[in-house]
């Protein structure tokens, strides 16, 4: 009988336990103790027809505990570190004992977690390259409060659950281990006995790395020391993202942007060198990037991820990604990613009853899943799932010195009702249908976000009109910089989708958004979602022939880069390409042999370069005091007229567009003043694909009181065109 037994040092019952992988705290019985003053070694390896510890250069046999397959046990003398050596048939093998590390987490880790108000939640959960107790190793550690045992599995154990069981610590829910002599590349899983006792097995909800799909194990990254060479960027960043500055976005989805042989997409340290170049050139102030925490399904574009502390593998290991983001600083741009804690899907080994029971999700599907994503919704109201949340957050700004977060689907987040009948939505505390919880965590991060990382920026996607998006937190808001202009996007794009005969009785379509265009720090969007699913190419909305298609998207072009907001635009729809956006295939670029592709590609460079030359363009987008009506009411002929100011000094701006194909040659227009107005673009012009028609380069005011303004001109306007004159102050 084996010493384990005859000294009373552990119960039948919890060595069956061990040895089934149903116990909970094998820190207990295996690896070193004490009995006496002599130290004695238990060893589980079911896979093992002897064991020894080798230590101090001797050799300590251990017996087998009889009736327990895999269990072994003996003395081995001193106190310095030993090595296991199993040995089946001609196998041997020697292994480290994970057994014979202590804790890593400290107590204020265990109390912040234990709170949930670990800010930096990444630091402490997952899975860390390290030196621990002078062994070289990787520290894991997950939060899983109602399991039963947690297990670290991988090819280092054969997958087998019963051979790591993880240290729990204490009423934190956090469970650990140390494993030695792991490192970079490993994949793992967690092996979660469920509260009912039910085994699944859970990638790393904190986990850096991933496998490449449809593999869904977690990957070891270690993601400490990279040579950041951005600080340049980094300092001059919080006047770069101001309201009262120029930014235009150019929105990715890196799989279909550019493919590269053999038909893959391209790679971050590819993206580093040629989509930063790309958007440079065009003029663009960011690059947002959709979303690339790893996620299991291609179609679902990123929007359903499981990873959510891991950059997709797709396009390379994290420290590309920082290359790009790297890069992208060096060239003065700004990155931005979209961040999805609006819902999370359902994939076995996601975080879907990840301990059993509804931890991360709500328990009741009428608080806890989208009908219309078939995704799970996050529990805001848990402290320590709120907390993961807004720290998630923090780990992109902070990890990868990511410019900014755009929050996906706002509105299905604060709205307990949202795409719900009556009966289906449980109302709030207070009776009302605002997902309170939901927008205290959006308060949270917001405010952990601007407080911890200066000069950041984060966006919403909110498509109601919800009050104070962009307010501040503070004063009640939600607390984010900015909020897309989602009612601006579908008046404007119905409008121009109708033939031009039809257009004056839509003529308010148009003009509706200045209305509520001071109310948020407006971005104005033209993203993927206007471009997929039987929605068409931008090309493809506008009405008419070829010609008048393409007339048609430069004039919009001109409108919204003349109209109050910061601009954003899907790629691909710089140079008009015909088809709807396909994300299995890259971007249509072989459009760009053609002069009228070519031609808007030109426009909306110019466009941006013309914007961020100019500040009464942006410095007042977000104020009222920066714009002014010219002419709004020109129905008949659909023509729209404005004034742009920027601070006082700045050259003042009209922006004039003409919506139907009637060139209109002696069009009188007012002028805020008299004296020389430069024409600074003029979208048909013949580089753009137009018929070169305009008014010699610039327009004559005189003092001619006319549309409200001191002075007035007569013009051309070229048709379906926007003409952006700038006072010349010379």
């Amino acid at each position: 009988m084996s010493p384990l037994i005859e000294n009373d040092f552990a119960d039948p019952k919890v060595l069956t336990q061990i040895c089934e992988g149903r116990y909970d705290d094998p820190f207990a019985i295996l690896g070193p103790h004490k009995i006496g003053r002599v130290r004695h070694v238990t060893v589980f390896d079911p896979g093992a027809e002897t064991m020894t510890a080798l230590s101090g250069g001797k050799r300590y046999p251990l017996g087998r505990v009889e009736g327990f397959k895999g269990l072994f046990h003996g003395k081995v003398a001193g106190t310095k570190p030993y090595l296991l050596e199993g040995k089946q048939g001609q196998e041997v093998w020697k292994v480290d004992d994970a057994y014979r590390f202590g804790p890593v987490l400290g107590e204020i880790d265990e109390y912040l977690l234990g709170e949930g108000t670990h800010h930096h939640i990444w630091k402490a959960l997952g899975a860390h390259v390290m030196e621990h107790e002078g062994t070289q190793g990787t520290h894991f550690a997950v939060w899983a409060p109602n399991a039963r045992r947690v297990s670290l599995v991988g090819d280092f154990n054969a997958w087998d659950g019963r051979r790591h069981v993880m240290r729990r610590r204490g009423a934190t829910g956090v469970w650990e281990i140390f494993m030695p002599q792991l490192g970079e590349g490993t994949a793992y899983k967690f092996e979660v006995m469920g509260a009912y006792g039910d085994i699944r097995l859970k990638a790393d909800p904190v986990g850096f790395g991933s496998q490449h799909p449809p593999e869904t194990a977690s990957v070891v990254r270690d993601i400490s020391g990279y040579g950041w060479s951005d600080k340049a960027w980094i300092e001059t960043r919080q006047k770069l993202q101001g309201r009262d500055q120029p930014i235009s976005i150019y929105e990715v989805q890196l799989g279909s942007w550019r493919h590269k042989e053999g038909g893959r997409p391209i790679s971050y340290k590819e993206a580093a060198v040629e989509l930063v170049d790309y958007v440079k050139q065009m003029g663009f102030t960011h690059i947002e990037l959709m979303p690339i925490s790893e996620y299991p399904f291609d179609g679902s574009w990123g929007y359903q991820p499981v990873g959510l502390f891991a950059p997709t593998i797709r396009f390379g290991p994290p420290h590309e990604f920082r290359d790009l983001v790297n890069a992208a600083h060096k060239a003065g741009l700004g990155v931005l990613v979209d961040w999805v804690p609006g819902h999370f899907p359902t994939d076995s080994h996601g975080l879907a009853h990840f301990d059993g029971t509804a931890l991360y999700e709500h328990a009741d599907p009428r608080e806890g899943f989208h009908q219309d994503w078939n995704t799970l919704i996050y529990n805001y109201g848990r402290t320590e799932v709120a907390n993961f949340l807004t720290s998630n957050a923090l780990y992109w700004l902070e990890e990868y010195h990511v410019d900014g977060l755009r929050v996906d689907a706002v509105a299905s987040m604060i709205y307990r009702d949202y795409s719900r009948e009556e009966g289906q939505w449980i109302p709030n505390v207070m009776g009302g249908r605002e997902n309170l919880e939901a927008i205290s965590m959006l308060q949270a991060m917001n405010t952990l976000a601007y407080g911890e990382v200066p000069g950041v920026m984060t966006v919403a996607e909110e498509s109601t009109a919800y009050a104070g998006v962009s307010a501040p937190v503070d004063a009640g808001g939600l607390g984010f910089g900015f909020k897309w202009n989602m009612g601006w996007m579908n008046d404007t794009l119905d409008y121009m989708s109708r033939e031009p005969i039809h257009r004056k009785y839509h003529h308010h379509q148009m003009t509706f958004g200045i209305h509520y265009a001071f109310s948020e720090n407006f971005i104005l969007p033209i993203s993927h979602d206007e471009v997929v699913h039987g929605k068409r190419s931008m090309l493809s909305k506008m009405p008419g022939n070829e010609w008048e298609k393409f007339a048609n998207l430069r004039a919009y072009y001109g409108f919204m880069w003349g109209h109050p907001g910061k601009k954003l635009l899907f790629m691909g729809q710089e140079f008009a390409q015909w088809q709807e956006w396909n994300h299995e295939k890259e971007i249509d670029w072989s459009c760009l042999v053609y002069h009228m592709h070519e031609g808007v590609q030109h426009l909306v460079r110019d466009l941006n370069m013309l914007y961020r030359e100019t500040p009464a363009l942006y410095a007042k987008d977000c104020e009222g005091d920066g714009f002014q009506w010219i002419e709004a009411n020109d129905a008949e002929d659909s023509v729209y007229a404005w004034v742009r100011r920027g601070q006082p000094g700045d050259p003042e701006v009209v922006v004039v567009c003409n919506f139907t194909p009637v060139e209109r040659m002696s069009y009188k227009l007012g002028f805020p003043s008299e004296g020389r107005w430069i024409e600074a673009l003029n979208s048909d012009a013949e580089c753009y694909g137009g018929g070169g028609r305009g008014n010699m380069g610039s327009a004559l005011a005189k003092a001619d009181a006319w549309q409200g303004q001191p002075a007035a001109a007569v013009i051309t306007l070229p048709p379906l065109s926007t003409m952006i004159f700038i006072k010349d102050d010379a």
